[in-house]
């Protein structure tokens, strides 16, 4: 098996198992192409003959590309992007092993350049009333304040949410069923604004257990699209630019700082690995350390 026909069979299963997003699965497509595009020039026709020492020149190549004939600095890949390559070829040499096809790992002991964090921006409380509570009137209101609720009381993903059946609501006991990434279910509370908002919502009719809970045109699930625009336009008169995933940043940040509770708020968000979920720390930290900063008093620096 070519590496190109190798991949292919690692992306079908890849689909098949984990049940990806189009977005992953694309992702994962263009990585791996760079790394076959690599082969290629390397006139490598087998992973077999990929090693180590290849994959730190693939890195190395990506990260600070060759000047062109033309004289022009020709710009690298981000790190994160190749730690992401990294990532995905590890997946295809760890699948090549279990069918046999690989006596070794290619990436092992392979590192790449160290990712520069860039952490979340979040809206603080009074921020985030404003939004959920902002009523732009018309058909479309209780719609939006059932939705911007919901979002921030229970911090789903922009996926979650549009997938949201009202079958999937229990609002007598304050829970809501989400199937997250990797087709994995997560049972979440929702808060007595959202229950509010979600029962006016229910009152205008249909709401039967198959009904999507919000609806784009023709009665059909919301799309992702839809959302940032509204988002948008409900958040327009906010100082910062809101978008989807900052209302699930928000709803992470504001119950870690209340209770300190990283392991639930993992399970809150459905993070496979608690280190995503340890950014949010970082975020507490920041705004703790602007406390000691204004408050000590010899703790404020010299302007």
């Amino acid at each position: 098996m070519n590496p190109r026909e190798a991949v292919e069979a690692f992306l079908r299963h890849f689909a098949a198992e984990r049940a990806p997003s189009a977005h992953t699965l694309a992702a994962y497509r263009r990585d791996l192409g760079k790394l076959l595009e690599f082969m290629e020039a390397e006139g490598l026709d087998s992973f077999d003959h990929l090693g180590p020492d290849r994959m730190r020149s693939m890195i190395a190549r990506l990260h600070r590309p060759m000047r062109g004939k033309d004289g022009r600095e020709p710009r690298g890949l981000e790190p994160n992007s190749i730690q992401r390559l990294l990532s995905a070829s590890r997946s295809l040499f760890r699948y090549l092993s279990r069918e046999g096809k690989l006596d070794h790992d290619p990436a092992a002991g392979v590192r790449g350049p160290k990712v520069r964090r860039k952490l979340p921006q979040v809206l603080d409380a009074d921020e985030a009333k404003e939004l959920v509570e902002t009523n732009l009137g018309g058909t479309l209101a209780p719609r939006d304040t059932a939705m911007m609720e919901l979002f921030y009381s229970s911090g789903l993903r922009l996926s979650e949410l549009c997938g949201l059946h009202w079958g999937d609501l229990d609002l007598d006991d304050g829970q809501v069923r989400v199937l997250g990434k990797g087709n994995k279910t997560r049972i979440l509370p929702v808060g007595r604004y959202a229950i509010a908002a979600l029962r006016a919502l229910a009152a205008l009719g249909g709401d039967g257990p198959e009904q999507p809970v919000f609806k784009g045109r023709a009665g059909a699930p919301i799309g992702a699209r839809a959302v940032q625009l509204r988002l948008a336009k409900l958040s327009s008169g906010q100082a910062k630019r809101v978008h989807p995933h900052m209302l699930r940043h928000t709803f992470a940040s504001h119950m870690l700082e209340s209770s300190g509770d990283l392991r639930s708020v993992q399970e809150l968000l459905g993070h496979a690995d608690i280190a995503t979920t340890q950014i949010y720390t970082h975020l507490d930290f920041q705004h703790l350390a602007k406390v000691y900063d204004a408050a000590h008093p010899r703790a404020k620096r010299k302007g």
